[in-house]
């Protein structure tokens, strides 16, 4: 496995509701505690050289670049189609003014890629000009690419009956939106310095790991540290944190990892 030298930096980490829900009146969702405010579920690398590269487009994009200054995206790379992880694609539109104009290239399987061609059929049409268009190129993953020489392997992992994608970049890999691990993705996830892992609350959940379950794993491959993310409002973070093994930790807004 190739290194790779940067930072990532958490612009969301909760649930496709996002942590205060709304008309909840819960502990976490009052709390004041600033790590318990959860967006929806993405991360931004940037490598030394400068590139950058965008996992997912949240519905709370904007806020999230504003948030933490996003101001270039390269690449964006798409865990799968949910509208938690797809629905801010507009929103690219301003990195392209940022860049010139430059195209972005979107990275995913054939399935996210044929809804993104449906959802935002209207920035693949040359006749619609109404409030300006996102210059989006969609480019099929078929194995390991490379971004401006840095290399990033797609990890396909189960989302309750269907296979999405988590990414592995050097000893780094993002595994959101899981509650399984297929048998041939196993060995594309050895020797991790990090390990980020859906976790999305203590009871048990039809399509993602629960802290139970996401602990099996990060135990199975003994990452050097581990971070939980896709956070619900049953999970406090301070509270939750002082119970887990050591060497893992709940993710949050802002978090930002070198790697």
């Amino acid at each position: 496995m190739s290194t790779a030298a940067g930072c990532v930096t958490f612009l969301g980490s909760g649930t496709s509701h996002g942590v205060p829900m709304i008309g909840c009146r819960c502990a976490v969702c009052q709390s004041a505690d600033e790590r318990d405010r959860r967006t929806r579920p993405s991360i931004y690398i940037q490598f030394d050289d400068g590139t950058s590269v965008l996992v997912d487009t949240t519905p709370d994009l904007r806020t999230q670049a504003l948030r933490f200054g996003v101001e270039r995206v390269d690449a964006i790379l798409f865990t799968h189609c949910h509208a938690d992880h797809v629905m801010g694609l507009d929103d690219v539109r301003r990195f392209n003014v940022l860049q010139g104009g430059r195209p972005i290239t979107c990275y995913g399987d054939d399935h996210t890629l044929d809804n993104l061609r449906r959802i935002f059929s209207y920035a693949f049409d040359a006749t619609d000009h109404g409030g300006g268009l996102p210059r989006i190129e969609l480019q099929r993953l078929a194995g390991p690419l490379s971004v401006a020489g840095h290399q990033i392997v797609p990890v396909p992992v189960w989302h309750g009956p269907r296979l999405i994608l988590g990414y592995r970049v050097g000893g780094f890999a993002y595994l959101t939106d899981c509650n399984g691990i297929p048998d041939d993705s196993w060995p594309l996830l050895g020797q991790l310095d990090t390990l980020v892992i859906d976790a999305v609350r203590h009871r048990s959940h039809g399509t993602h790991f629960n802290v139970a379950g996401a602990l099996g794993v990060i135990e199975r491959l003994a990452p050097r540290r581990a971070y939980l993310t896709h956070i619900c409002h049953d999970l406090p973070h301070a509270a939750t944190n002082a119970q887990l093994p050591a060497g893992v930790e709940l993710a949050y807004d802002g978090l930002v990892l070198e790697i």
